[in-house]
């Protein structure tokens, strides 16, 4: 009877279609299997965060508007903590590094289950920063996103990983079948056994997760290498100064080099590198016009994309029309202009 009981389910009678089948599956009763989608997302979600960071050459430029050090002084009007953000603006590239790597931590923890709940409290103060600075003039307060990853955070940095796919777990198990004990505790066991194997899963779990530091650490200064090198490698040559042929001869000109007519339709876009280091859009809206803007959008500085005759901000969801001005969102004001000319066949930025 417990054989048929165990095949069978609750009561031994064999569940009659499938939701009867997916109401009896214990699975669904167990907080780990329920957040498991959770730590996925999360886990996925800042890891991102944190490599985008890495490989973005604005990141850590205090001159750029799309840097971590602008962002943090703009954000902090207004913030109630912009004492806080003021002060670490001004070490903004420990700061943005810490906040990078603390998102990868994040991640990574939630996603093997390395140190679940201090990942959660890493993540979820991460995301408090960032909704009482960026996203604490978002009106209404729901269309910012950081608001709901702190409270998403809140359900593992409560119940932990439960020991489903976990490496704590495994650790665990490891150092039980070393000591020559059970895979689970059982109530009798004395405290100072469980206290001895709590003690060496902490320093196994405490090596791998240097050991993973380390990794990451010397992963991202690479990363951070490599783009600073690739910017240098990639910056926008200059053209040298030459006659024009809608100044006359012997008219001397120079500017930035943006592309050749000839490889924009009308109606394209380009995007390409301002005079000012910042990301630039390039549009040829009709046949003898060509018009540039800046893509740092005038809210938070994020860089806009221009999609479907529009330019969008992924951020916080401001859009500007061909013209660069406003047309929804909460951005303040239009997109600054680049003045551009048509020199010797190619469109220039004077």
């Amino acid at each position: 009877m417990p054989e048929t009981r165990s095949r069978t389910g609750q009561g031994g009678t064999p569940p009659r279609n499938w939701r009867e089948r997916l109401r009896r599956d214990p699975r669904l009763h167990d907080v780990a299997w329920v957040t498991l989608p959770l730590r996925a997302f999360l886990g996925v979600t800042f890891l991102y965060a944190g490599f985008s960071k890495l490989t973005d050459h604005h990141y850590l430029d205090g001159k750029s508007p799309l840097g971590v050090r602008q962002q943090m002084l703009h954000a902090a009007v207004g913030s109630p903590i912009s004492g806080l953000v003021t002060f670490s603006a001004h070490q903004a590239t420990v700061t943005g590094l810490l906040i990078a790597f603390g998102e990868i931590a994040a991640g990574l923890g939630v996603m093997i289950g390395l140190w679940t709940r201090l990942a959660a409290t890493v993540g979820l103060l991460l995301a408090l920063s960032f909704f009482l600075t960026v996203s604490w003039k978002t009106t209404p307060y729901y269309f910012g996103s950081d608001i709901v990853f702190v409270f998403a955070w809140t359900p593992l940095l409560i119940g932990g990983d439960g020991g489903l796919l976990s490496v704590q777990s495994v650790l665990r198990r490891r150092v039980r079948a070393d000591l020559g004990l059970s895979p689970t505790p059982s109530a009798q066991e004395p405290l100072a056994v469980t206290d001895e194997v709590g003690r060496r899963v902490l320093l196994r779990s405490g090596a791998l997760a240097g050991a993973l530091g380390f990794v990451i650490a010397v992963t991202g200064g690479l990363l951070t290498r490599t783009r600073r090198g690739e910017r240098s490698a990639r910056a926008t040559p200059h053209l040298t100064p030459s006659s024009t042929t809608s100044g006359g001869a012997g008219s001397q000109t120079s500017g930035q080099a943006i592309a050749k007519v000839s490889d924009l339709q009308v109606g394209d876009a380009k995007s390409f590198t301002g005079p000012d280091g910042n990301p630039a859009w390039l549009l040829h809206p009709s046949t003898a016009t060509f018009t540039a803007f800046s893509a740092v959008c005038t809210h938070q500085g994020c860089p806009v994309q221009w999609a479907g005759g529009q330019f969008q901000c992924p951020c916080h969801g401001a859009t500007y029309d061909a013209n660069g001005q406003v047309t929804g969102g909460p951005a303040p004001s239009p997109l600054q202009s680049i003045n551009v000319k048509v020199i010797d066949g190619q469109v220039v930025a004077t």
